[in-house]
Parts: C-alpha cells; structure tokens; sequence
C-alpha cells in the first residue's frame, strides 16, 4: 500500500493535493501503464518519449530511464513479468523496451498508419496493436511479421483485453467483441450505444462486458449476453451546466471492480456500476485529463494534467499549459462499494 505524506499547498492544478510525479513529460501526455511487478510507472507523450519512474512507499518519484520513438507515442503496456515496457505512436512502429535489464528498445511490429493501442497478452504469448490503418495485428516479438492481421471496419480508437475477452472500439461508433481462443473471427459486432464518438472502453473485471467512454460527456455500461442486456444503462459524467466534456479514459480498480473515469474537463471519479451511484467526485484541475491508471493493487491512481487540444489552438496558452503527472492515494470510502439500502432498512 502506498502511504503519502500530507501535500498541504492547493494548486490550481492540483486542487486534490496529490503528489506530483517529477520531470514529467515536456509536452502533452498520452497514456500512462504501471508493471504489475512493482510500481514502476511509463509514461508516453507527444514530445516524442516514453519515460519510466520508481515510485516510493511515501509517493516519491525517480526518473528511472526514457527512450524516443521518432513521432508522438501514443500508447503503452508492460509485459506480464515486468521486464520489458510496449510502446506505439506516430511512427507507425512497435517498439519493445527490455527496461528492467538496460536494453535498447526494438522494433517490434509495424503498422501502415500510427498506432494507437498496444497490449500484451501473457496467455498467448503475444502483442497486440490496433492502428488508424484500420487493422489490429498481433506479434510473436522474435519474428518480423505479424503471426496474424485482422481487419477492422476503421480506424482502431480504443481496446481493451482480459484474456479472453478483447474489445476494439473504431471510428464511426462501432465495437467489435473478440473471444481470444479465436481471434480471427469477430464474436460480436455492435453499434455503440453512445451517439457520439468513442474514445476509451474497458472490460468488465469479471468479463462480462464493458464500459464505453464518449466524447460526449457520457458513460455506457454494456453487457455481451443477449440474456443480459437488460442490465444495460448509459449515464452522464464529465459535464459543468451546458459545458460537455470527453471522458477521455476508464479504469477498473483491481480489487473492488469500482471505476473511474477521467476527463476533459479536468476532474477523475470513482463509480459503483452494480449500485449505479458516483463514490467520489474530486476537485476539478484547470487543464484536461488525458489519461490515467491504477497501480496492481489499486493503491495508487495516476493521471496526467496537460491540455488535451479539446478546445482547439485558440484555447492553448504555453505559460498555463504545463504537463504534470499526480498520484493520488485512494481512500477505501472513494472507491469501494457501498451497501445498498432495501426499502425495510436492511443492508445487502
């Protein structure tokens, strides 16, 4: 568990108090991924870098090691045993960083188009990309080639896998279900319940379904079983009056199957979906969150502070446009489940 001291000063940007991450990116920041093994952090940004840190009992962070790609990363995973950091953006290319032993990153896979989400699957002994070139590839990272190429309908936006469950979100709002024992055939195919454009989803902890995310300000929570589709509701998030906001990303947390959600309009969180209520609001930031994580045991929540370009370049000032990471230390009434009432009193 991580134990941080008490951050007294109230930033603007940081009106939660949480520690910040130190030498953060340069430039906007893309995705961020903690090993399962440690807390090791890797972050990725458009300046280019993907970046590591260690982060300490008491939220300390050291800078550990930074590779570049050659354009903008735009995503990142770690390999299941913790050795070697994934990493894809703008140059269209895998790369495989073997972090813990010293090495220099590889090429591991390539794409026609940026790619834009990366995993590895430990169950298949595999990465897997999806790309703007409206496919999804895996890798057998000692070979050149792809082990197998699976077309999708466009433009790879969101993925996300629980072996065997894998669910790709693509441009014009379709979502395609993927049962890994076989994944070269679509499981399902269905149209997103959001009216509005994707931009994150997330497995279901007991793969049951998923969470979809959308540019508009709006979360839906989908079962795969037809029998089940009952369960299945939308709710808003991320909104200030009239002003509508993307929910640019969805964690599960790894112990209680709550969620969070963070956004563009600068705040993350937390959510029970089986009770259908928000566990906490936190204080709003004064730039978006683009992206954000949950260490292995959920003990420490990481996101990034930095402008999304969700308002365009009109809205960019340089001198209040600093990118920051923070880690906040969840609190067990944040983020875990609270009982449900019945209508006699008793608690469920």
């Amino acid at each position: 568990m991580a134990t941080f001291g008490t951050i007294t000063a109230t930033l603007p940007h940081n009106p939660n108090k949480s520690v910040e991450v130190s030498q953060p990116p340069t430039d906007g920041v893309s995705s961020l991924c903690f090993s399962s093994k440690a807390n090791y952090l890797v972050a990725t940004s458009w300046n280019n870098q993907v970046c590591c840190w260690e982060i300490q009992q008491n939220g300390t962070s050291i800078p550990k090691a930074a590779i570049s790609h050659d354009q903008p990363v735009l995503c990142s995973a770690w390999k299941d045993d913790g050795t070697a950091v994934f990493s894809g953006g703008c140059d269209k290319q895998a790369k495989m960083w073997p972090l813990l032993s010293g090495g220099q990153p590889v090429t591991v896979g390539m794409h026609d188009a940026p790619i834009k989400e990366i995993a590895w699957i430990s169950e298949m002994s595999l990465l897997v990309t999806g790309s703007w070139d409206k496919t999804l590839r895996y890798w057998d990272t000692r070979q050149p080639s792809p082990v197998h190429t699976q077309a999708l309908p466009d433009r790879c936006y969101a993925m996300d896998i629980r072996h065997p469950l894998m669910v790709v979100a693509t441009a014009d709002r379709n979502i395609l279900v993927y049962n890994l024992a076989s994944p070269q055939t679509e499981y399902k195919r269905i149209q997103s319940p959001l009216r509005y454009m994707t931009r994150c989803i997330a497995t279901f902890p007991d793969k049951q379904g998923f969470l979809v995310g959308s540019i508009e300000g709006r979360v839906a929570v989908q079962h795969i079983d037809d029998a089940q589709q009952s369960k299945n509701f939308t709710f808003k998030c991320h909104r200030d009056n009239n002003d509508i906001y993307a929910v640019n990303a969805i964690n599960f947390h790894p112990i209680h199957a709550t969620f969070a959600t963070s956004g563009s309009d600068g705040a993350f969180n937390f959510w029970d979906k089986e009770n259908k209520q928000r566990l906490k609001a936190m204080q709003r930031c004064n730039q978006p969150i683009p992206c954000s994580t949950f260490n292995a045991d959920g003990s420490i929540f990481a996101y990034a502070v930095s402008y999304d370009w969700s308002k365009g370049a009109e809205n960019y000032n340089p001198s209040t446009a600093k990118n920051y990471i923070l880690l906040h230390a969840p609190q067990e009434s944040e983020i875990k489940a609270k009982p449900r009432s019945t209508a006699a009193g008793a608690r469920k």
